[in-house]
């Protein structure tokens, strides 16, 4: 599904994936058009800070995700973890614990609240000679992979 450049609209989007299709784990993927051959693993979501507008000219009630929330929150997988034994030939591959305070970081914040954590994020590169479609799709496959093995260790 992809989500518009919009935060209420995003959080629409967001709160509708979790009550209708309640699933185990939601995987947001992002654009990071500074990262030239990078896939960034996301660890937390941060709900305030967020100043800049959206695509409508329009940013959050009081710069924040959600108003009674906690002011971050660490998704379920462990993103270092998964940094640390995972790698994709061609592509590096690091640990951030900062989103960006834009529509990735809000729309993941948004996420792990009505997640109860059950949440992750990747930015990922734009489309490149080096970075093609085919290549980011396996790319993210194996990381997804990993990631719902780790889902599946946590609930044994």
């Amino acid at each position: 599904m992809q989500l518009p450049v919009v935060y209420q609209k995003a959080k629409e989007q967001v709160f509708k994936i979790w009550t209708t299709l309640q699933p185990l784990l939601t995987v947001h993927i992002g654009l990071a058009p500074s990262a030239k051959a990078i896939i960034i693993l996301e660890q937390c979501g941060k709900n305030k800070g967020y100043q800049e507008m959206d695509a409508c000219g329009f940013h959050p009630e009081g710069g924040c995700c959600m108003l009674d929330g906690p002011e971050k929150i660490e998704s379920t997988i462990n993103m270092k973890t998964l940094w640390k034994n995972i790698s994709v030939e061609g592509i590096d591959i690091i640990f951030s614990r900062d989103a960006g305070r834009y529509i990735c970081d809000y729309t993941y914040y948004t996420s792990l609240y009505y997640g109860n954590g059950r949440a992750a994020f990747i930015h990922v590169p734009p489309l490149s000679t080096s970075v093609t479609a085919d290549f980011l799709g396996k790319a993210l496959q194996t990381i997804i992979l990993a990631m719902l093995k780790q889902c599946g260790e946590e609930r044994e």
